[in-house]
């Protein structure tokens, strides 16, 4: 009898742990995230000169009215001054900026959450966004140590109909599934986070909080739901194949390129219609508003065929 109830903890034991490895194998992915060329997905192109140029005036005026975005910046307030600089610097030239915390803060305005885990903190701000952007059609996710140039994603959506299902900004491959990359910030049209809305009443697809060993990240979290919702991970770059999204920041992507490319260090460095910059330091922050929005040469006219003015009455350089 004791033989028999040794036996039966044991079977009990070797099914717990097999239960275990299951979840764990389950929920993890064995490849390795590859190279934007191995991927599969669209690559999403700005608007050429020459096809502007072919648009009437009444055309242009058009896309650029409709082409507005609403920024949902998270923060928390450990990373109080992060989320004070980004306050103060790029989040200006969005149509409307909001700020998501994990919790209130006395010294900062945004909406409180009261959520401490990552995904259902993103999906209570993406439903918090969805019900008051009013007529904004894009939507802009960021973290607060990402840069943001939202003149050169206005121009990257240009001709893009929001009432498509568009999921861009630096996508990159994990096993079989594709995602865009959070620290480079994530970009939905209106149909996209529509569809994302149905999707998060469907917990056996979508639910608000994993119960398996191994955690997903919140972007890898919300490119399943999207794709179950039959939207995908697109990658935004210009015409010469560079990732307009970036998850380095400037110095360390100068860096990077004076060892690849100790010739042209420019060129082999960052696109000219780069939109984000991740890891930003609150000083490099306000170093690149200088450089992108003061710094001019006396004399030049660069001679965009367009301009994306920021938010009447903001307080913006």
């Amino acid at each position: 009898m004791l033989s028999d109830g040794c036996s039966f903890m044991k079977g009990m034991l070797l099914g717990g742990v097999f239960c275990l490895v299951l979840s764990f194998l389950g929920s993890f992915h064995f490849s390795s995230e590859s190279s934007t060329e191995d991927h599969h997905h669209h690559h999403i192109y700005a608007p050429s000169k020459d096809e502007l140029k072919r648009l009437s005036d009444s055309r242009v005026e058009e896309l650029k009215n409709q082409v507005r975005v609403y920024c949902i910046i998270m923060v928390q307030p450990k990373t109080l001054v992060y989320w004070a600089t980004v306050l103060d610097t790029w989040s200006k030239h969005c149509d409307n900026a909001v700020f998501y915390t994990s919790e209130g803060s006395k010294a900062l305005e945004a909406v409180d959450l009261n959520e401490k885990d990552d995904w259902a903190r993103l999906r209570k701000a993406l439903i918090h966004a969805y019900e008051n952007a009013g007529d904004l059609r894009w939507f802009f996710v960021a973290q607060p140590t990402t840069f943001a140039i939202i003149e050169n994603l206005k121009y990257l959506i240009l001709a893009k109909d929001p009432n498509e299902p568009f999921y861009l900004g630096n996508a990159v491959k994990s096993g079989e599934l594709e995602y865009v990359e959070y620290s480079s910030g994530i970009v939905l049209s209106y149909e996209a986070l529509k569809r994302l809305m149905t999707m998060f009443k469907d917990e056996g697809q979508c639910p608000e909080r994993t119960h398996t060993l191994w955690k997903m990240g919140e972007d890898k979290q919300l490119a399943l739901c999207l794709k179950y919702a039959g939207v995908f991970a697109e990658n935004g770059e210009d015409r010469h194949g560079k990732g307009l999204f970036n998850k380095q920041n400037v110095v360390n992507m100068i860096k990077q390129s004076m060892q690849d490319n100790p010739t042209d260090v420019v060129e082999g460095c960052c696109p000219d219609m780069a939109v984000t910059y991740g890891g930003m330091s609150p000083n490099q922050m306000h170093v690149m508003m200088f450089g992108v929005y003061r710094l001019r040469p006396y004399g030049h006219d660069f001679h965009d065929w367009l301009t994306f003015y920021p938010p009447k009455d903001s307080d913006n350089d």
